[in-house]
C-alpha cells in the first residue's frame, strides 16, 4: 500500500469573522488537512486579522466565537500561522490584540510561505 505524500496546504483567511461562512469554512477545511497529517500554514489578512481578536462573544447572533477554536490549531498540528503585518496596521490593531500570536509577515515572506506550498486556498 502507498503511503500518501505530505501536501503542504496554505490557507489564506480574508474575511470578517462574522457575517459569513468563510471564515469558518477556512478554518473547518484547514482543521480537516491538518488532521489527515498534511502540512498546514493558516495566514489571516484584509478583515481576517479580526478574526483574531480576543474577547470575542459570538452568543448575541448565535453562532461559535471563532477565536475560540483558533486557539486549538496547535492542538492540531497547525503551528504556521501567520498574520499580515500592513492589514493588522491598517486596521489600528498589534499582536497583543490577538487571541493567538501568530507570525508578522510582509509581502516578501508570505510571497515565500505561497511559493512552497502545493495548494493555496484563498477564502
Amino acid at each position: 500500500m502507498n503511503k500518501l505524500q505530505k501536501q503542504t496546504f496554505t490557507f489564506i483567511s480574508r474575511t470578517a469573522p462574522y457575517g459569513s461562512n468563510r471564515p469558518q469554512l477556512c478554518l473547518d477545511t484547514a482543521l480537516a488537512a491538518a488532521v489527515f497529517e498534511q502540512q498546514v500554514n493558516y495566514v489571516f489578512m484584509e478583515d481576517g486579522v479580526y478574526q483574531l481578536l480576543k474577547n470575542q462573544d459570538a452568543k448575541a447572533i448565535h453562532t461559535k466565537t471563532i477565536g475560540k477554536t483558533l486557539e486549538t490549531l496547535d492542538l492540531y498540528g497547525i503551528e504556521n500561522t501567520y498574520v499580515c503585518n500592513e492589514s493588522l496596521e491598517s486596521r489600528g490593531l498589534s499582536l497583543g490584540d490577538l487571541v493567538i500570536k501568530p507570525k508578522l509577515t510582509k509581502g516578501d515572506e508570505l510571497k515565500t510561505v505561497l511559493n512552497s506550498s502545493d495548494t493555496v486556498i484563498n477564502l
